[in-house]
């Protein structure tokens, strides 16, 4: 007798394939010789090549060498050498937070780990309105992972479709209109998609609001020093928050900053208030997210921590770190530039200063999804369907080829107007 599966089609439905990996999977087997990956977001040199920074490669020398290397479980809450020094980094060493002991620190599996760590916690603790606010648009995986410990997702305004740039006055209108205690997710920088952020003077009216309406900031934080080529520059919002004494969430990936994508190296940070009780309510919290990430993974992985904590904690290795900070982000500038400069001297319709206005990785080009389909098709040039291209695709030998298709699709649709 045949037996029939508990797990029918309606009960288990076919979940739709993730679009960013489905489009890996469509450039790998597109056979041009032509196309151009515009969609990962992973930094390529200007051979389109995986670059493995070289102060990685000398940690990476150091901990082969260490004789009492060994592969023993790290501690629940991580390898404290790596998560204090994280800490440091994205806070400031000077932060009232630290000085007085507010912050709570756990190492995470990469900041996806740290996002869903900081959501499961939230979703047992918080007590104020248990709805996410996330902007639009905002990271694919941001309303996933609250949605699947049970938090709703809502939405506040960030991106102008006009000026390519901050819709702010919908974003604080937004804000001030969400209930009283809502947890609000905020891009410390390199805003992903859109490489939109706000000025110091914006996020310190943001502030404003946020305390106003006592909300619960969240942030994410995946591109520090990656983004300007400065550490602290790039840190500005949370480090301002946390010096204002916010009661805060911060997830802190070192996927792009160091090269460590696979390694999935990341921090959880709690912050609270400078209360009267601070020390013990710190105390608490750091007891629960160890008991929650003892359930979920027990202890986290070991490697990209390491790596990452021999460079925090060695002056001249950090120093080394910040000089390849700033090629990377340096070179993915002066492709922003050239892109720009290109399209401009074709003549392409529109303007295009949004290219160089925006920061980061990422760069929301304004093309439509039907132009984004078409220059897949005609051109073999791979970006998202909201028209999100990967500054780090571009190098001196495709700039050309792909400010050409980026030309033709936006001549096809002006003809149609």
């Amino acid at each position: 007798m045949a037996s029939t599966t508990n797990f029918t089609a309606d009960i288990v439905p076919q979940a739709p394939e993730d679009p960013l990996f489905g489009l890996m999977r469509a450039y790998r087997a597109d056979e041009s010789t032509d196309k151009v990956d515009l969609g990962i977001g992973a930094y390529r040199d200007d051979n389109a090549k995986p670059w493995i920074l070289p102060v990685v490669h000398k940690a990476d020398e150091i901990l082969r060498n260490d004789p009492d290397l060994n592969h023993e479980y790290a501690p629940i809450a991580g390898i404290a050498s790596f998560t204090s020094k994280a800490a440091e980094l994205i806070l400031g060493a000077d932060n009232p937070a630290l000085k007085e002991k507010r912050v709570a620190s756990i190492q995470s599996v990469s900041g996806t780990g740290a996002l869903h760590l900081g959501a499961l916690f939230l979703s047992k603790y918080f007590n104020g309105n248990r709805t996410v606010y996330l902007s639009n648009p905002t990271w694919a995986n941001h309303g996933q992972i609250f949605k699947n410990v049970g938090i709703p997702n809502a939405q506040y305004p960030y991106f102008s479709k006009e000026t390519k740039g901050l819709d702010f006055a919908a974003m604080k209108g937004a804000l001030a209109a969400a209930p009283e205690r809502s947890i609000i997710v905020l891009h410390v920088c390199a805003h992903n998609p859109t490489g939109v952020d706000p000025t110091p003077e914006q996020w310190k009216e943001l502030a404003v609001i946020i305390r106003e309406k006592n909300h619960f900031p969240f942030f994410d934080c995946a591109y520090q020093g990656f983004a300007s080529g400065d550490l602290a520059r790039d840190a500005w919002a949370v480090r301002y928050f946390a010096e204002q004494g916010f009661e805060l969430a911060l997830a802190q990936s070192f996927a792009k900053n160091f090269g460590l994508y696979g390694e999935r190296a990341g921090c959880f940070h709690f912050v609270t208030s400078p209360a009267s009780d601070a020390s013990d309510a710190i105390s608490r919290i750091g007891s629960q997210l160890t008991l929650l990430q003892r359930a979920e993974i027990s202890n986290p992985p070991i490697y990209g921590a390491r790596i990452a904590s021999i460079v925090l904690n060695d002056p001249a290795l950090f120093a080394e770190w910040e000089d390849n900070l700033r090629t990377m982000s340096g070179r993915i500038i002066s492709m922003r530039k050239a892109l720009r400069a290109k399209l401009e001297e074709l003549g392409t319709p529109g303007t295009w200063n949004h290219i160089t206005d925006q920061i980061g990785m990422f760069s929301f080009t304004g093309l439509s999804q039907a132009q984004a389909l078409q220059i897949r098709e005609e051109s073999h040039v791979y970006m998202t369907g909201n028209g999100r291209i990967s500054m780090a695709g571009l190098n001196t030998r495709n700039i050309d080829y792909v400010a050409k298709a980026i030309d033709k699709v936006v001549r096809d649709a002006a003809a149609k107007l």
